[in-house]
């Protein structure tokens, strides 16, 4: 629709993994000078991973169309697959024949594998969406690798998938399979907004278009912060800022237009969105005004009457202040006066009367003063000091 529009000769922002239109960025060219190294010598078995969208597919297609013709290439892209389906679409990719068992196929692959190999020629079998492959059909894979010769891989195996192939490998129990690994390596997402401007220029000088400048600068730094860098959100907000520009009639496609598609696709920033959020008008009052000062009446200790008033039966204005309160009162243990005077022996002995738990006699030789003031020489000893009690035990002349 939009292709005459902008003088395009066919759409530049296509779902579709055509190699025409790969981005070399560093990881690429990283990954396509380990799958070249490891094919030509041999290695056995790769692993590649990378984010959803980062161009996996439209890699592998692109290795895949450049390999040489004696190169033999299974491409399995759906992971979903039984032990025994595994190997029925293994046998069709390479063309084994008159085989009904497990065994039949594994000893008519051997022998093609031992053909090739003594001729020079490789063997490649990849394996697209890899994290999604069980654990016993990975077991098989492993087994696989056993297809070799004193000095090299006889199949050379490639494994391609999300982050979560990496976890996958880490499995306890394909522990071995993680040891065959020779090389690995990870697709990353475009990491600036300079490299999303040549991703997207790029693919628009594919498409044939008579002018580079069809994004706006802001377009395209927009672009970048709602994709994160990854090729497939960039091709999904262009095509569709380009259909919002063709329909407006927009020559060049401004940062309003890639705003409007990413809030249509839900891909706006999670800083906008969180910037959204805060100017949002406040949450309604859940208490009216008495509720309020009721509240604020009872945390302050000011019971009020029951009614929502307190001691003025108004909201202070102070209400949500964080100056300094006045310092609280000391706490009082005894609400009577201390007396200057020491109790004296008297006193003591009228209380613990009064008590009503017993009586406390007075010597007389200790009236008028404390009994701890006189000295010992003083002090009486009762008549049976040094005698018994009426059990008969003495008392060593102490009182008892």
């Amino acid at each position: 629709m939009y292709t005459e529009f902008y003088g395009l000769k066919e759409l530049p922002f296509a779902l579709t993994p055509d190699p025409r239109y790969i981005y070399f960025t560093p990881s690429h060219t990283e990954v396509m000078a380990n799958l070249h190294y490891g094919i030509e010598s041999g290695r056995g078995l790769i692993v590649v991973t990378g984010e959803v969208g980062t161009g996996k597919t439209t890699m592998l297609r692109w290795v895949m169309q450049r390999l040489d013709r004696t190169v033999l290439v299974a491409y399995i892209f759906n992971p979903r697959l039984s032990v025994p389906e595994f190997y029925q679409h293994l046998a069709a990719l390479f063309d084994v024949r008159n085989w009904e068992t497990k065994s039949d196929l594994l000893i008519e692959l051997g022998k093609v594998l031992d053909s090739r190999h003594s001729r020079g020629l490789r063997t490649v079998l990849i394996v697209d969406e890899a994290h999604g492959l069980s654990p016993v059909v990975l077991e098989e894979v492993r087994l696989l690798c056993n297809f070799e010769s004193d000095t090299a891989k006889k199949l050379q195996i490639v494994l391609t998938g999300q982050p979560e192939l990496r976890e996958v490998l880490n499995y306890p129990d394909l522990r071995q399979l993680k040891q065959r690994v020779s090389l690995r390596c990870e697709i990353t997402a475009l990491p600036n907004v300079e490299e999303t401007a040549q991703y997207i220029h790029s693919r628009l000088k594919i498409a044939g278009a008579p002018r580079a400048n069809i994004f706006s600068p802001g377009a395209i730094d927009y672009i970048f912060r709602c994709s994160e860098g990854i090729p497939r959100n960039i091709n999904n907000l262009c095509d569709n800022a380009l259909l919002n520009g063709f329909a407006a009639g927009e020559s060049v496609i401004s940062r309003a237009i890639v705003e409007e598609v990413a809030a249509t696709f839900d891909m706006v920033p999670r800083a906008d969105r969180l910037k959204n959020s805060e100017e949002r008008e406040g949450p309604a009052r859940i208490f009216n005004a008495a509720g309020r000062a009721e509240l604020w009446a009872a945390g302050n200790g000011d019971s009020g009457n029951g009614n929502g008033n307190g001691s003025n039966g108004e909201f202070p204005t102070d209400a949500y202040s964080f100056t300094t309160r006045v310092a609280e009162p000391e706490i009082i243990f005894n609400e009577h006066a201390r007396q200057e005077s020491p109790t004296t022996i008297e006193e003591l002995g009228s209380a613990f009367n009064a008590s009503g738990l017993g009586s406390l006699s007075v010597p007389p030789a200790l009236a008028g003063g404390s009994y701890f003031d006189k000295p010992s020489s003083t002090l009486n000893p009762p008549a049976n000091a040094g005698g018994t009690d009426r059990f008969g035990r003495g008392n060593n002349g102490q009182n008892l």
